[in-house]
């Protein structure tokens, strides 16, 4: 009934098929077979019936043909759609296809899967070194604080050590505690000369 229809009003594609998406492999299932099968089954019948009387072996024999070809037509819609080989990808892609996942068929994967490895090393390879860099920047940072924390602490006990052996400190400290016996000499220093033997 609506393949009667379908054979007196094919439609028409937007854009022809390829001969990729036509051909056959050896693994694809010839879906055709059973209804050109069936197109002989029902030209015969019609042959038989134009020619002869219809009797009720007769009509219970098409019944019984016409539940056959019915079956086979079921049987090769089946097989079509659960055949384990992909559809030919159009060339043209969609945002809904693209959003749909369509995109990632087994085909395109099996096809690329050593570009995707490649780009997936190259991305952990680029994590790490980034991380790694990060790190020693890191590092880096700390160890220049300490050093000027220490320049500082260095600058402050030299400035420190400088003002407490000046003389004058040294004097006043002597004067302060007055336990000391020593004191600045009055008279300038004088030279003894050591006789050689």
């Amino acid at each position: 009934m609506n393949d009667e229809n379908d054979k007196k009003n094919p439609t028409l594609t937007e854009h022809p098929l390829t001969e990729d998406q036509t051909a056959f492999t050896e693994e694809s299932i010839n879906v055709t077979e059973p209804l050109v099968k069936a197109e002989t089954i029902e030209d015969q019948q019609e042959a038989t019936a134009n020619n002869e009387v219809a009797t009720p072996l007769m009509e219970e024999e098409e019944k019984r043909i016409e539940e056959e070809v019915e079956v086979e037509k079921i049987k090769a819609a089946i097989e079509e759609q659960a055949r384990e080989d992909e559809q030919p990808q159009s060339s043209n892609f969609t945002l809904r296809k693209i959003l749909g996942g369509d995109i990632l068929s087994t085909r395109l994967l099996r096809n690329n899967i050593w570009l995707i490895i490649t780009a997936v090393i190259f991305t952990i390879v680029y994590i790490s070194n980034r991380y790694s860099v990060q790190k020693y920047l890191i590092e880096i940072d700390k160890l220049q604080k300490e050093l000027e924390d220490a320049k500082y602490r260095a600058l402050s006990s030299s400035s420190q050590l400088t003002e407490k052996t000046r003389e004058s400190h040294i004097l006043e400290i002597l004067k302060t505690r007055k336990d000391s016996v020593l004191k600045m000499s009055d008279r300038p220093p004088y030279i003894i000369d050591v006789p050689e033997k």
